[in-house]
């Protein structure tokens, strides 16, 4: 593992970002998940914004039962203690919290993350940004939000249930690649809301030259005002796409456990979503993979399993006004966020393209660069920790072992160092 800690620029003047919250609606029961027991999800209403996401009316907060805590009874009234909290009445299971962000062309399945942070004393929770995973499921252009922070509304409702309902009082945010894009802004525009930023991969830089990062976003910036659903083609992952495509033809048969749609793959693995299957119609032997996908995903020799409508490839199609969005809110890094909590972040050591090998992107990071993380990583505040992952991919919690095992023992032991020094500071005046 590789550890640096960056000298952060001096934060910009800015103006104060509202700190409204917006009003709590009624309680919504939470439903079965497609994770199964004992995960459920809770459904949050959104007003929809014609601008940054039309259409689009909800986000979905996933969960175990158990992070609910117990309501009291009212022997007055003939009541039994009702919930599935584990702790005293009315107290939560764990005081401490991990709200998760998810990236791009993703959604929560990673069961065996929750699990690491809830066997390190936080209860964990997954938010499902309004047109992506759950939440997307029927909407017509996944993951095209033209402004990232019109998803501030779901994530300040998430944080006001997880404190406020379920009891939580320590709140980490945990964002990955888009997510952790997404955590560093909310962190900025509201501090005091979170306890902690910790980032997988995050996404605080577009993975390409300089040259095509300034007249490239010009274009895009001007294309998104004319046409913002335009869709954005990568001529790199065209042709990798292509050749993966012509070797998997050519590929002898992968496996003999039946695969969900029907094509043979190799058996589920650890962290696998127990419903997953392939979108109606898919043929997976004619499909054109992306190489992380390609990379990770059991039907293609990986090790993991997970919804291919929620998480396809090739990916929900990147369009104009997203991208737009997106570069806007990655100028806003690079000068300065001035984060005031700790922000640990983490990523692997070694960067590939698209045209890397399949054997390459089980070992690497193939999605985005780790030296732009890295770099990127000194303008989010003044208290950042980075910590690099050898034999890392993109999505960290995804890594082969021992990669994976040293991430998760990462995280939660910089949580456990930094907020446990902080906490003895408040109640004692020292760090002993």
């Amino acid at each position: 593992m590789t550890e640096t800690t960056p000298t952060a620029p001096p934060a910009p003047a800015r103006p104060p970002a509202s700190s409204a919250t917006p009003a709590a609606a009624p309680p919504t029961p939470v439903t079965a998940d497609i994770l199964g027991e004992p995960w459920v999800a809770r459904r949050i209403d959104v007003v929809p914004d014609e601008s940054a996401a039309p259409g689009a009316d909800h986000a979905v907060l996933v969960h175990q039962r158990g992070a609910v805590p117990v309501v009291p009874a009212d022997p007055a009234a003939g009541d039994r203690d009702t919930g599935a909290g584990t702790g005293a009445a009315g107290a939560p299971r764990h005081r401490r919290a991990v709200l998760y962000l998810h990236g791009r062309n993703d959604y929560f399945f990673q069961t065996h993350l929750a699990d690491a942070f809830l066997s390190a004393g936080y209860e964990f929770y997954a938010l499902e940004l309004r047109t992506c995973g759950r939440a997307g499921a029927g909407y017509p252009s996944p993951h095209d939000v033209r402004d990232l922070r019109v998803h501030d509304e779901e994530i300040g409702e998430a944080l006001r249930i997880i404190r406020s309902e379920h009891g939580h009082g320590v709140v980490v945010l945990n964002g990955h690649s888009t997510g952790g894009l997404q955590a560093v802004i909310w962190a900025a525009d509201h501090p005091g809301s979170v306890e902690a930023v910790t980032l997988n991969s995050p996404w605080l830089q577009l993975n390409a030259s300089g040259l095509m990062r300034s007249y490239g976003s010009a274009y895009v910036d001007v294309l998104s005002r004319r046409s913002p659903e335009r869709i954005i083609d990568n001529p790199a992952e065209t042709r990798a796409r292509k050749r993966l495509a012509a070797e998997a033809a050519s590929a002898p048969d992968p496996g003999t456990t039946p695969c969900p749609g029907g094509a043979p793959g190799p058996a589920r693995a650890r962290g696998a979503a127990p419903e997953a299957e392939v979108p109606v119609g898919t043929d997976l032997e004619t499909a054109e993979p992306d190489l992380y996908v390609r990379s990770l995903h059991r039907h293609w020799g990986g090790e993991w399993d997970w919804d291919l409508r929620f998480k396809p490839s090739p990916s929900f199609p990147v369009r104009a006004g997203f991208l737009a969005g997106i570069r806007r809110l990655q100028r806003e890094v690079h000068h300065g966020l001035g984060i005031e909590v700790p922000v640990l972040v983490c990523c692997s050591t070694t960067s590939n393209g698209p045209e890397a090998s399949t054997e390459e992107a089980r070992h690497s990071d193939v999605v985005l660069s780790v030296e732009q993380i890295v770099e990127r990583a000194a303008f989010l505040g003044t208290d950042v920790t980075v910590r690099q992952i050898p034999g890392g991919v993109h999505d960290l919690a995804l890594s082969p072992s021992p990669a994976r095992e040293e991430y998760l023992a990462t995280v939660t032991g910089w949580l456990a160092g930094r907020l446990g020094l902080a906490e003895r500071l408040r109640q004692t005046g020292r760090p002993g």
